[in-house]
C-alpha cells in the first residue's frame, strides 16, 4: 500500500497511484492517476532541485486519530512525507491531510467514507475520476473548509471581491479574464492546482472543490509559510519569478486604439519632446499590418519601420508592435501553417476559430514548429527593424465562439490544455529575445496562466469599460494577479471602451484613473475613445491601415485642466523612479508584486485582511484611490506597526488607525511609512 522513493512518499490501493514528492523549498507535488503512469508533464512547475525529505510509513503513534483530530479511530495506519515547514499525511483509506511545522491541519481532503468521517455514512471520494474518453476523466478534488478562512489570488476575474471565500470561478480564459490557479490563505498555505485544463473552481462555506473537465492526471502543489509575502516567494521559487524590469519599462507608455501611420504615431512622439513631456515607449496597435497573420507594417502607411525606429530611439523612446495570433484564411502564410499543422484545429464544423474582418484561425504556441515559425516571421519583419517589444494581444484566445470542446493544440484538446496557451504564447517571444541577445525580455500580453511571469509577461486587464465601475473592479482585479504571482500588471487607463473624450464625466473619471496608473507596475494610457474617426476609405475586410481610429487619447486631447493634472503626474512617476526600480529588483528576487493588498506587508494586522480598496505600491508607499464620481475626501486605513506621513500635507500619523483624508481632484490620497522620502512632490 505505501511505498518511498528518495523524495517521493507513494500510496497504492488497486488502479490508484498517489505520488506526494518534496518540490520546492517547504513544497509538495501531489499525483494522482488510474492510468499505468504519470504523464511527463511539469506544466508551471519548474524542473525540481535535489531535496531529502522526511518520509515515515506504517507507524501507530502517527495514528489518524492523533494528526487529524479523529474520534473513534484507533491505531489507523497512515504514512507522511514533511519538506520543510509542510507535511503531508495520508491514511491507509488514501485521503491526504496537511499540516505545518508547528502540526497545525492546514488543508484536508473532503471524503464522506466512515474512516474520515464517523458520524457520517456518506460514501463520497475526495477525489473523483469520471472517466470520459481513452485515457482522460472528468476530475474533481474536494478538501474540507476552515471556518473563518480568507483566500485570496487565482489570477484575475472581473468581480467585487478581493476575498474569494464563497465564489465560484470558470478556470477558463476570455478577454480581461485571466485564469491563475494559485491561491494564499490566511491559514498559512499556498495552493496551486497545477492543471491547464479547462474546469472550475468553488470555495464554498461547505467545500472546496476543483473540477477538471477533461484530464489525464490529478496535479496540484502546496506549500506552507509563516507569511504571505513567505508563501508567494516559495511559490515563484518553485513556478518562475519575473526576470528585472527593463528600465525603459518603468516611466510612461503611450497608447490608444489607434495610430493609422508612422506619421501619426511619430507625431505625437515629436509633441510629447516638444512640451518637454517623459514618454518611454509608444505603441503602434493593431491592424498596422498587411494582413493577420502576415505579422510585418502595411509599406502603404509604414513605409520606414528602421527610420522611425531610429528616430524614436534618438529621442529616448521604444516602440512596441500589436502582434495577433490569428492568420486569416487569405494571409501568404496560411496555406504554408495549415500544412505543417501550426494552427488550431477545430473537432467539427468550418476551421474558423475567430471572425474579425475576415476568418482566421488561430495560431497554436503550443506547438514548438509554430512558435519557431512565428518567431522568425517578427524577427524579420519587426526585430530586424529596431521592434524589441511586443503587445501579445489576444492571449486567452479570444474564441469567437467559446466552444472549448471544439478546439484542439498539439499537446491535446482545449478542455485538457487550453489555459496554457497565453504561457507559450510568452515563450514564443521570450525565448526568441533571449537569443536574440535581450537579458531582460518585457512583452506586453492581454492573458496569463501560473507562471507567466517567467516569461518577461507584463499583463493587462483587457478590453474593460470607461466606467467608474469598471474602475473599481480593476484595484481588486490587480491585487488579485500578484497574489497569483504575476508581479506586473496594469489596466488601461480611463478604460478601453466608451469613454467620450468631450465630456466632463469621462474627464474626472480619467483624471482618478491616470492619477491610480501612476502607481501601477506600468504607467500606460490607452483606450477607444469616442467620437470615433472612420475614414470615407476604410478598407474593412483588408483590415490594413486605413481601418479607424478612437478619438484623441494623449494627455493634452483632453482640455487644459486636465492636462495640467496628467502633466503633474506625468512627473511624479519620473521622479518615483529610483523607488519603482526598488519595487522591480525586489519583485525579481523574491516574486513580490509591485502592487500589494496591505496585509502583505502587515500579516499580523486583521484589519488589513478586510481592506480591498487600498494596497500598498512597494513596500513603503500606501495608494488610496479616488474610485467614485465627485468625491474629493475618502477614509483611509493606515495598518498597525508603522508611522505614516500624508505625502501632500505632511501630517503624521500612528498606525491601527481609520482617518479621513482630503482628496481634492489633482490629489490621489498617498501615505509614506516610517519616514521613507520618496521625491513624490516636486522640489
Amino acid at each position: 500500500m505505501f511505498d518511498k522513493t528518495k523524495d517521493s512518499l507513494i500510496y497504492k490501493y488497486d488502479n490508484e497511484v498517489v505520488n506526494i514528492e518534496a518540490w520546492g523549498k517547504n513544497g509538495l507535488r501531489i499525483r494522482v492517476t488510474k492510468n499505468p503512469e504519470f504523464t511527463k508533464h511539469d506544466w508551471a512547475l519548474l524542473q525540481k532541485e535535489e531535496i531529502t525529505p522526511t518520509i515515515n510509513i506504517d507507524y501507530k503513534d502517527y495514528s489518524a486519530s492523533k494528526v487529524l483530530g479523529l474520534d473513534g479511530v484507533k491505531d489507523e495506519s497512515c504514512a507522511s512525507i514533511s519538506n520543510g515547514k509542510i507535511t503531508a499525511v495520508i491514511s491507509a483509506t488514501g485521503s491526504i491531510s496537511f499540516l505545518n511545522s508547528d502540526g497545525k491541519l492546514l488543508l484536508k481532503e473532503r471524503w464522506g467514507r466512515k474512516v474520515d468521517e464517523p458520524s457520517l455514512s456518506l460514501e463520497r471520494s475526495g477525489r473523483e475520476f469520471k472517466s470520459i474518453s481513452g485515457s482522460n476523466f472528468k476530475l474533481s478534488a474536494r478538501f474540507e473548509p476552515t471556518d473563518g478562512e480568507k483566500l485570496y489570488g487565482m489570477g484575475q476575474y472581473q468581480m467585487k471581491y478581493l476575498d474569494l471565500k464563497g465564489c465560484t470561478l470558470e478556470l477558463a480564459h476570455r478577454n480581461s479574464q485571466a485564469s491563475v490557479p494559485f491561491v494564499v490563505s490566511s491559514e498559512g498555505y499556498g495552493f496551486l492546482w497545477n492543471n491547464p485544463a479547462i474546469g472550475r473552481c468553488t470555495f464554498g462555506k461547505n467545500e472546496t472543490e476543483w473540477v477538471a473537465e477533461s484530464t489525464k492526471q490529478l496535479d496540484y502543489w502546496i506549500c506552507a509559510g509563516d507569511t504571505p509575502a513567505e508563501i508567494l516567494d516559495t511559490y515563484t521559487s518553485a513556478v518562475g519569478k519575473a526576470p528585472m524590469m527593463p528600465d525603459y519599462a518603468m516611466g510612461f507608455w503611450q497608447c490608444k486604439l489607434r495610430y493609422r501611420s508612422q506619421e501619426e504615431l511619430l507625431n505625437v512622439a515629436r509633441k510629447h519632446k516638444e512640451l518637454g513631456l517623459p514618454l518611454d515607449v509608444i505603441v503602434a496597435d493593431f491592424f498596422h499590418w498587411t494582413q493577420q497573420g502576415e505579422w510585418k507594417f502595411d509599406p502603404k502607411y509604414w513605409p520606414d519601420v528602421a527610420g522611425m525606429c531610429e528616430e524614436l530611439e534618438s529621442m529616448g523612446i521604444k516602440l512596441m508592435v500589436s502582434i495577433w495570433p490569428t492568420v486569416d484564411h487569405r494571409s501568404e502564410n496560411f496555406d504554408e501553417m495549415m500544412a505543417k499543422g501550426l494552427l488550431v484545429r477545430t473537432e467539427r464544423g468550418v476551421r474558423i476559430t475567430m471572425q474579425m474582418f475576415g476568418q482566421q484561425v488561430f495560431m497554436d504556441p503550443t506547438n514548438p514548429d509554430t512558435r519557431e515559425f512565428l518567431w522568425g516571421k517578427a524577427k524579420q519583419n519587426y526585430w530586424d527593424n529596431g521592434v524589441n517589444i511586443f503587445w501579445l494581444d489576444e492571449a486567452e484566445p479570444e474564441y469567437s465562439v467559446y466552444d472549448y470542446d471544439n478546439y484542439r493544440y498539439y499537446l491535446g484538446s482545449n478542455e485538457e490544455v487550453g489555459n496554457i496557451y497565453p504561457v507559450a504564447y510568452a515563450k514564443t517571444f521570450y525565448d526568441g529575445m533571449k537569443a536574440e541577445g535581450m537579458e531582460n525580455p518585457l512583452n506586453l500580453l492581454r492573458c496569463a496562466w501560473a507562471g507567466s511571469q517567467k516569461y518577461g509577461a507584463l499583463v493587462w486587464s483587457g478590453d474593460i469599460d470607461s466606467t467608474w465601475d469598471a474602475f473599481q473592479r480593476q484595484v481588486r482585479a490587480g491585487l488579485s494577479m500578484g497574489m497569483a504571482g504575476i508581479a506586473w500588471w496594469t489596466a488601461d487607463i480611463g478604460g478601453f471602451h466608451g469613454g467620450n473624450i468631450e465630456t466632463p464625466e469621462f474627464k474626472e473619471l480619467l483624471v482618478r484613473w491616470f492619477q491610480y496608473g501612476c502607481f501601477n507596475a506600468v504607467f500606460r494610457l490607452h483606450g477607444f475613445r469616442s467620437p470615433i474617426d472612420w475614414p470615407e476609405d476604410s478598407d474593412l475586410l483588408g483590415g490594413t491601415g486605413t481601418f479607424g481610429t478612437g478619438a484623441a487619447n494623449e494627455v493634452w486631447s483632453f482640455g487644459d485642466e486636465v492636462y495640467e493634472i496628467l502633466k503633474k503626474y506625468l512627473f511624479v512617476r519620473e521622479r518615483i523612479k529610483p523607488y519603482v526600480v526598488e519595487i522591480m529588483e525586489e519583485a525579481h528576487e523574491t516574486g513580490a508584486p509591485a502592487m500589494r493588498t496591505l496585509f502583505f506587508e502587515f500579516p499580523n494586522d486583521e484589519n488589513a485582511w478586510n481592506i480591498e480598496d487600498q494596497y500598498m505600491f512597494g513596500q513603503d508607499l500606501l495608494v488610496a484611490p479616488i474610485l467614485n464620481p465627485q468625491t474629493f475626501e475618502r477614509e483611509v486605513y493606515l495598518p498597525a506597526g508603522a508611522t505614516w506621513k500624508n505625502v501632500w500635507t505632511g501630517a503624521e500619523y500612528e498606525g491601527g488607525q481609520y482617518i479621513k483624508v482630503e482628496a481634492p481632484i489633482d490629489q490621489i490620497p498617498l501615505f509614506t511609512k516610517n519616514g521613507r522620502e520618496l521625491n513624490i512632490l516636486e522640489k
